[in-house]
């Protein structure tokens, strides 16, 4: 007698089951409810590929089993995955941060051995829904007994990190969608810039005439370079004919370690300063000195074609640049001010001196102008209000 037509073929996918089963847990019996489902077929084997749902009631397991099947006859299915948050981030840290900078690939280390595994590592990728996420970043933000609260900053940060390692997970097909997509996150207050005001300026430059470091900061104060951008500047970027300075890399000192590195610019792009010209003459005696220095030291000069370098050709260290900036900033009565601080009173003086915000973007190598215009946006406040006194005062002069 032939078989009947279900029993000859195969199950279609999605097709599934539901029983009570019983196990023995140190002595003690439990019951839940399973439903096994055919999720699809081996593609080397043809086999059918078998999953399992368990859920304490059978109507839960019945509702699971039914979304299920609905995603597989929809297309839309995810095989359950096995690895769990901290595994996931082992993988996605040793495959996926090869093309970014080695500082920023430990700082990702950091963050997720520090915060991210620690709190939330152990949940199955999986079974992480956004609510499990949002709960993380609450509780970064609460601290412990032990230790204080992350800042708005830090919570943002190790953010985008986590967001970044699960979006790789769905584009690898581990989870359908990125529970941390719709996270509200704590509002960062932005700090007050603290720049040099014109006074503080003329003080500042008395205090560091004379000085060994003095062209260093000077170059620094009038073009707005970074601090790696300063230090990484070699001769080749300096052009007297054309009266130019090209930035293209910056000095990095590595993590941990008495070790120092050439990288790409923050944002990897290059840009070229047309500086005034009392930076490049200032850029014309660094060059000088340094070629009596090499004459005085013979041998032991190191040809390192670093534009600041020490007595003997090798490269300044960050910390001994910014220790003596300090030393300087406290001088002069502004204990409090950063050696960045350089860079934001460079900005000030150029929208105030009527620069327009693409060429201080440019100059101090932002990605947009709209960000340049958030940093520095009370600047050109100001001086719409000063803008619109000036208008007053005419009008007042012509009208009677």
């Amino acid at each position: 007698m032939p078989h009947s037509q279900s029993k000859s073929k195969k199950s279609a996918a999605g097709v599934g089951s539901i029983r009570k089963k019983t196990v023995t847990r140190r002595g003690k019996e439990y019951t839940y409810w399973e439903a096994r489902y055919t999720a699809g077929f081996d593609p080397n084997t043809g086999k059918q590929v078998q999953r399992s749902i368990s859920g304490k009631t059978q109507k839960e397991v019945a509702q699971k089993l039914k979304a299920v099947t609905a995603a597989i006859d929809a297309g839309t299915y995810t095989a359950p995955c096995k690895m769990t948050v901290g595994e996931w981030l082992d993988s996605w840290t040793q495959d996926y941060l090869g093309n970014i900078k080695p500082n920023t690939a430990t700082v990702y280390l950091s963050v997720i051995n520090t915060h991210i595994k620690p709190g939330i590592g152990t949940l199955k990728l999986d079974a992480l829904s956004p609510h499990a996420v949002q709960n993380f970043y609450n509780n970064l933000g609460k601290g412990t007994a032990e230790k204080e609260g992350l800042s708005p900053k830090t919570i943002k940060n190790v953010h985008g990190i986590f967001h970044k390692a699960l979006q790789q997970a769905v584009v690898n097909g581990y989870i359908r969608t990125n529970p941390a997509d719709n996270c509200s996150l704590p509002r960062i207050t932005k700090p007050e810039l603290k720049p040099l005001n014109e006074n503080q300026i003329r003080d500042f430059m008395n205090a560091i005439h004379g000085h060994r470091f003095e062209a260093l900061y000077l170059v620094t104060l009038f073009t707005g370079m970074r601090e790696g951008e300063i230090l990484g500047l070699t001769w080749d970027c300096v052009n007297f004919d054309k009266g130019t300075i090209l930035i293209n890399k910056q000095l990095q000192k590595v993590r941990n370690k008495p070790e120092y590195r050439i990288v790409s610019t923050k944002n990897g792009k290059s840009r070229c300063l047309t500086p005034a010209s009392f930076v490049m003459e200032t850029l014309k005696q660094v060059r000088y000195q340094q070629q009596e220095n090499m004459r005085l030291c013979g041998k032991q000069w190191k040809n390192t074609e670093f534009v600041f370098t020490d007595e003997l050709g090798q490269h300044l260290k960050h910390r001994t640049v910014y220790n003596n900036f300090k030393l300087l900033a406290a001088k002069i009565g502004s204990p409090e001010t950063r050696f960045h601080d350089l860079r934001h009173s460079y900005a000030v003086v150029s929208i105030q001196s009527g620069d327009d915000i693409k060429t201080v973007q440019e100059n101090l190598g932002h990605a947009t102008a709209a960000f340049t215009l958030d940093v520095y946006g009370h600047v050109t406040e100001q001086m719409k209000k000063e803008s619109a006194a000036r208008m007053d005062r005419f009008i007042q002069a012509v009208y009677p």
